[in-house]
Formats: structure tokens, C-alpha cells, sequence
């Protein structure tokens, strides 16, 4: 009981196939600076497939307001879609990973699920809290489905060949879009 997804940045064009696919995660944002210039046109291909599109952030070390403040100004989100916070380089505590969740979540929260991305390493070894918002999404090139991990993860992204490659833990198309709308499902 899984559905597939991809997530795609500025590495990727914005035709990429959807092909089997029921979910789609954009690059929005790095940094306090940095805009994914495909991020709309990208998102928009995804939605015209009929696919869940959500938006992701990679974090670097700094303010981590003003982070989620550029996060939540420049995505091209619509209400329902998936926000998530990438955690993967060095320099960013586990409580500086917990203040962005918040800060997104208070400016977007109502209307979005705030979730985390981060790999089996950063969840293990540099985590303290086990806050990953409203959904995991762990990174761990291993069997799909088998993210090595005993936290209640959402997504896990097994490959990044030919792309990055991910499943839910949805039972269908209709049970991601009912998780990702705020407004049907209690946080």
C-alpha cells in the first residue's frame, strides 16, 4: 500500500515524466536567496497530470526565520500542498531544524502540512527532538519502503536514479490527498 512520487529542482526540466507517479515535490527554495527559476512551471506540469504537488526548502546554516519567510513568500504553493523542510548539511542544529518547522507552520500551517526531509543519518545521529512536523520524509537508498528507520515516516525516498525517487505510505491517490488537506483531516 504505497503510492510513487519524485522530487525534482532546477537540475530537471520541466517536462519530466509523470508516468505512475501520484506525487510530485518541487525545490522551491535554499537559503535566504536562492528561487527555483522551474519551481512554477514545474509545479504546474505536475498539476496538470493530476498528481499532489508540495514544495521543499533546503535549509542552510542562518537565520532560520528569514529562511522560512523566503520559504513561504516564493513557493508556489496553493493551499493543500505539502511544505517540507530538506535538512542535510552540517552546520544546522536539531533545534534550528525545530524553528523552521515552527515558523513555516505558524505562517502556513492552517493551510499546509509542514513536514521534514532529511536521511536515515541525520534522523539517527544529529536529531534530538523527533520533530519532524506533520510527516517524515526520509532519505535511504535501500529497499522501497524500508527506510531503516523505527519512526512513523510518511514518505522515503529510495533512489535518486534516473531522479529521486520516493513512496508514500498511502493506500492510494485519494488517501495522499485526503492526508494533505488540511481542511478534511485533523493535525
Amino acid at each position: 500500500m504505497t503510492v510513487n512520487g519524485i522530487d525534482v529542482s532546477s537540475f530537471q526540466n520541466t517536462n519530466f515524466s509523470t508516468s505512475g507517479l501520484e506525487f510530485v515535490f518541487v525545490k522551491a527554495t535554499e537559503g535566504t536567496t536562492f528561487v527555483n527559476s522551474r519551481m512554477t512551471a514545474q509545479a504546474a506540469h505536475a498539476r496538470s497530470a493530476g498528481v499532489v504537488v508540495g514544495f521543499y526548502h533546503f535549509m542552510r546554516p542562518g537565520d532560520m526565520a528569514a529562511q522560512a519567510r523566503h520559504f513561504v513568500e516564493k513557493c508556489a504553493s496553493q493551499e493543500g500542498d505539502p511544505l517540507f523542510a530538506d535538512w542535510e548539511v552540517d552546520g544546522i542544529s536539531g533545534a534550528e531544524k525545530d524553528a523552521f518547522l515552527a515558523e513555516v507552520k505558524r505562517l502556513r500551517g492552517d493551510t499546509h502540512r509542514v513536514g521534514l526531509y532529511c536521511n536515515r543519518d541525520f534522523w539517527t545521529h544529529r536529531d534530538t527532538t523527533s520533530n519532524a512536523g506533520d510527516a517524515l520524509w526520509i532519505a535511504n537508498f535501500t529497499t522501497a519502503g524500508k527506510p531503516g528507520i523505527t519512526f512513523d515516516w510518511k514518505f522515503h525516498q529510495f533512489s535518486e536514479h534516473p531522479v529521486d525517487q520516493s513512496i508514500g505510505r498511502f493506500a492510494d491517490l485519494a488517501e495522499l490527498r485526503h492526508w494533505a488537506d488540511r481542511s478534511a483531516v485533523p493535525a
